[in-house]
């Protein structure tokens, strides 16, 4: 799946289904679109939002938050830091519309002891979060597009230095990424780049 395709079934859900978009053994992602929203969301189109539930056989289904793939990033960096490069590589390419099975492929092979989920179910969560920031988010943005806010998190999880409680600090206060992570993909900046590649940023 790529993200146009993420995209079109966001797009399309009806009111108050669920729509199976990942599964594979234990793990299931889905979407639900509720037909009223609460007051906290009152600026959002209750046409265009949705929400993601990831549930594990066995256990209730939940509302992940970005904070779990992006700490499950920033853990498989720190316990193999010769494997930024290609993770880096392969959320650009799902941020950029390659089909997420393909851009995952080669680190297929890597085994890692740090993590919270499984890499296939992190990075669908990251494609849909994606697609939820572009379609859902109702509010005005400094990034064009919308989940560019993410995406600029996103490399800032796996490509820092800085500790993992110092970044999550940062984005729970919704402080933007920094512009070196955004501004080649940022319509709304002068050094914006449309043939931007992945991996311009570093």
């Amino acid at each position: 799946m790529n993200y146009n395709e993420a995209y079109d079934i966001a797009l399309k859900l009806e009111f108050d289904q669920k729509r199976i978009v990942y599964e594979e053994g234990i793990y299931q992602i889905y979407l639900y679109r509720p037909s009223k929203l609460s007051k906290r969301f009152k600026n959002y189109d209750v046409n265009k939002n949705f929400q993601i539930f990831l549930e594990k056989k066995g256990e209730q289904a939940f509302k992940p938050n970005h904070l779990r793939f992006l700490i499950d990033l920033k853990l498989r960096v720190r316990e193999n830091s010769k494997i930024k490069e290609q993770l880096l590589t392969a959320f650009d390419m799902i941020y950029y519309g390659e089909d997420l099975e393909y851009a995952i492929k080669p680190l297929e092979n890597e085994c890692f002891s740090q993590y919270i989920d499984p890499l296939n179910v992190i990075a669908n969560l990251s494609l849909f979060f994606l697609v939820e920031q572009n379609l859902g988010y109702g509010n005005k943005s400094k990034f064009s597009p919308s989940a560019l806010y993410l995406q600029g998190w996103i490399r800032t999880f796996i490509n820092s230095e800085k500790e993992i409680d110092e970044i999550v600090m940062r984005i729970s206060k919704n402080t933007p990424p920094l512009v070196k992570y955004t501004r080649q993909d940022n319509k709304n900046h002068k050094a914006y780049n449309q043939n931007a590649k992945p991996l311009w940023y570093i």
